[in-house]
């Protein structure tokens, strides 16, 4: 189970830092297509396309390296009073609302993936990208998620890591 456990916080990282090639990428074509646009006085055909697909991308796959830093946002006014039991017990609900929801979203964005794919589906633009490129970053990255969701609830279930990146302490300890 720990290894498990680490592989998947470790493809979680290497898509944190695909992401973050992403973005950078995308802020270099931006350059570029302001350089040729403005100062060139020539016009772009795929520039806006892959700053649109390489930004969502970037959000897509970047997701499970934000779950695994818990980097969401999260309201812990309730696991801050709650005992560490009740706690564990509420990071586990809320884990596995958050895999079911993953699931589902990661086989839609697979049948769309595949849709796009047999249908032979491009961009309306002149670059006329086929589709299933930026598509397949919905079940990949989703997909990925859902695995950063199970790392998550076995690493509660046998009590790894504190839920809700909290310390071990509650607000009623000490009183």
């Amino acid at each position: 189970m720990n290894f498990f456990i680490d592989t998947v916080r470790l493809l979680s990282r290497v898509c944190g830092v695909f992401a973050s090639i992403l973005i950078a990428s995308a802020i270099v074509v931006v350059c570029q297509m302001v350089v040729l646009r403005y100062f060139l006085q020539e016009s772009t055909i795929w520039q806006t396309d892959y700053v649109t697909f390489a930004l969502v991308a970037a959000t897509l796959i970047g997701s499970p390296y934000v779950l695994l830093i818990k980097g969401h946002v999260n309201v812990d006014l309730l696991p801050h009073y709650l005992s560490l039991p009740a706690r564990r017990i509420l990071a586990l609900l809320a884990s596995i609302g958050g895999l079911l929801f993953t699931l589902l979203l990661a086989w839609k964005g697979f049948e769309l993936f595949e849709e796009a794919f047999e249908g032979g589906w491009v961009t309306d633009t002149i670059w006329e990208l086929p589709l299933w490129i930026p598509y397949l970053s919905l079940p990949v990255g989703i997909g990925l998620l859902s695995l950063q969701y199970v790392a998550d609830i076995l690493a509660i279930l046998n009590g790894r890591e504190m839920p809700f990146a909290m310390d071990s302490h509650s607000a009623f300890e000490g009183e």
